[in-house]
C-alpha cells in the first residue's frame, strides 16, 4: 500500500507551533479526529493525513500535567520521563509485523505527539473476556505471533518486561500486535536488570523476589501466563489479596487442567519454571511440538537478521550523530541512551 510506505519513514522529533488538541485541527499533516482511549499519561486520538487519507493513532501526552501530578514526588517525576524516554527510543528501533509501528513523533510547549499504527480490533484482553477460554488452535495462531514478536525484539537486544493480554493489541483480521513499551529495557549481553517492574500476576518469580534478572527470561515467564489463560481463560496465580498472590508466583504451585493436550501441557510447565536457568528458551519453544502442530502464516516467520543488522548500524550511526548535535547545542530533547548502544555495538 503506497500511503503506508510513504508514512514509514525515519522518526523525528519536530517542533510544532502549539496546535489545539481537539477534534478537526491538525498535528503536522495529521487531521485530529474523535478519542479512541484515555491512558495513564494521556489521550489517545484518531488521526487522519491530509493528503492519504492513512489512518493513526495520536497518542497526547500533556507535559504540564505530568510535571504536575508528580510535582511532589520527583523520583516518580524522573521514572515517568524516563519511561517515556524509553519507549520513544526503543519503539524506533523496532519493525516487525507484530510489534505495533511509530511512524512519527512531534512536539510543542505543552505537548508531546506520538503518531502510531492504528489498530482497529481493540486489546487481546477484552477478545478474552468475551470469549472466553480459545480452541488450541485458535490459541495457537495468537500465541505464535506472540512468540516471533518477541523473539525478535530479544535478538534486538530489546526485552518487553510488562507483557500482559492488554498490551497486546489485534488488528481487524486479528493478527496481535505487541503495544507499550515504557517497560521495556535493553538486555546488554552477559549483564543482569535489576529493576522491579511489571504486573504481579504476569511477572515472573526473580522479579517477584526482587532480585537481578534475565529480561529474556522474565518475557518468556509471561508469554507462559498469557498462554495458560488462552487456552484456559483464566490465570495460573491469582488471588485478591496481593501478598498472597506474590506468594503463589513465587512458590510456582498451579492448576493444570486436564482438557488440555499433553502437548499444551509440556510447553506450559516448561515456561513456567521457576528457575529461569532452567526455563525454556525462545529456540527452544518454536520447535515445540504444540508450537509447530500448526503452520504458522508466512509473514509471521522470523525475519532475516543479518540484513536487520545492518539497517540497525546504519541507525545506529544517525542516533549518535543527532546525539551529539543536541548535545553541543544543550538541547534538552528525548536523549538516547548513549552509552548503553555504545555498550552494545562497539564493546
Amino acid at each position: 500500500m503506497s500511503d503506508t510506505k510513504e508514512l514509514r519513514k525515519p522518526v523525528s522529533l519536530q517542533n510544532l507551533n502549539s496546535p489545539s488538541r481537539s477534534a478537526g485541527t491538525r498535528i503536522g499533516p495529521y487531521l485530529v479526529g474523535k478519542t479512541l482511549g484515555v491512558g495513564s499519561t494521556g489521550r489517545v486520538k484518531l488521526g487522519t493525513h491530509i493528503e492519504t487519507g492513512f489512518k493513526v493513532a495520536i497518542k497526547i501526552i500533556a507535559k504540564a500535567s505530568l510535571l504536575e501530578k508528580y510535582s511532589k514526588d520527583p523520583v516518580k517525576q524522573l521514572n515517568m520521563n524516563q519511561k517515556l524516554e524509553r519507549e520513544i527510543t526503543l519503539m524506533k528501533l523496532i519493525q516487525h509485523p507484530n510489534i505495533m509501528q511509530l511512524y512519527d513523533v512531534y512536539e510543542t510547549d505543552r505537548d508531546l505527539y506520538l503518531i502510531l499504527e492504528h489498530i482497529e480490533g481493540g486489546e487481546l484482553f477484552d477478545y478474552l473476556v468475551k470469549r472466553g477460554r480459545l480452541s488450541e488452535p485458535e490459541a495457537l495462531g495468537f500465541f505464535q505471533q506472540i512468540i516471533y514478536g518477541v523473539d525478535f525484539c530479544h535478538r534486538n537486544h530489546i526485552c518487553h518486561r510488562d507483557l500482559k493480554p492488554e498490551n497486546l493489541l489485534l488488528d481487524k483480521n486479528l493478527n496481535i500486535k505487541i503495544a507499550d513499551f515504557g517497560m521495556a529495557s535493553l538486555q546488554v549481553p552477559s549483564k543482569m536488570l535489576e529493576t522491579s517492574c511489571g504486573s504481579p500476576h504476569y511477572a515472573s518469580p526473580e522479579i517477584i523476589k526482587g532480585i537481578h534478572y534475565d529480561g529474556t527470561a522474565s518475557d518468556i515467564w509471561s508469554c507462559g501466563i498469557i498462554l495458560y489463560a488462552l487456552l484456559t481463560g483464566n490465570l495460573p496465580f491469582d488471588d485478591e489479596n496481593i501478598r498472597r498472590l506474590l506468594s503463589k508466583v513465587k512458590t510456582g504451585v498451579y492448576y493444570m487442567p486436564e482438557y488440555l493436550s499433553s502437548d499444551a501441557k509440556n510447553l506450559i510447565s516448561r515456561m513456567l519454571v521457576v528457575d529461569p536457568a532452567k526455563r525454556i528458551k525462545m529456540p527452544e519453544i518454536m520447535k515445540h511440538p504444540w508450537f509447530t502442530s500448526i503452520p504458522p502464516k508466512a509473514q509471521y516467520l522470523p525475519a532475516a537478521l543479518e540484513s536487520v543488522g545492518v539497517k540497525y548500524i546504519i541507525l545506529l550511526i544517525i542516533i549518535v550523530i543527532i546525539i551529539i548535535i543536541i548535545r553541543r547545542r544543550r538541547i534538552k530533547k528525548f536523549i538516547i541512551i548513549y552509552d548503553i548502544f555504545i555498550f552494545i555495538f562497539i564493546k
